[in-house]
């Protein structure tokens, strides 16, 4: 089955969410709160359910940062990111802010997916797509 762009992009943002709050080896219950109100809010249309899908992310993280494979992990996703640049850099904003503290590691992250990763869908003039969430 092939996924719509914004299926894609909203697997995308999990991945990205996950990979934040996990980067720092801290998890705090005020991020896993945030990602688990994130992923519900999200329109699902995937053939895997929600918690299968983040469970799988979340093994997938754990092994990317274990092995030291963050940036190849992060490109497998980026462009997924793009279809909606501002959103995925709000919820990288939000997740890395929301314990009150950002480690060296969430903040390399959110330089890397502004000045590089996500700089030209940043600046494009073009309008952000739909939201892909509901507001809570």
């Amino acid at each position: 089955m092939q996924l719509s762009n914004q299926q894609s992009f909203n697997q995308a943002l999990i991945r990205l969410a996950v990979l934040l709050y996990q980067i720092d080896n801290k998890v705090t219950l005020t991020e896993q709160d945030y990602l688990e109100e994130m992923v519900d809010s999200l329109l699902w249309e995937s053939p895997i359910c929600r918690e299968a899908f983040l469970n799988d992310v979340i093994y997938q993280t754990r092994k990317a940062l274990d092995t030291g494979a963050v940036m190849t992990y992060l490109r497998e996703f980026k462009d997924d990111l793009e279809f909606d640049a501002h959103r995925a850099m709000e919820v990288a904003m939000a997740i890395t802010g929301v314990d009150g503290n950002r480690s060296d590691e969430e903040t390399e992250i959110l330089s890397l997916l502004t000045h590089k990763m996500l700089a030209k869908a940043l600046t494009s003039n073009s309008q952000p797509p739909s939201q892909s969430v509901t507001a809570s």
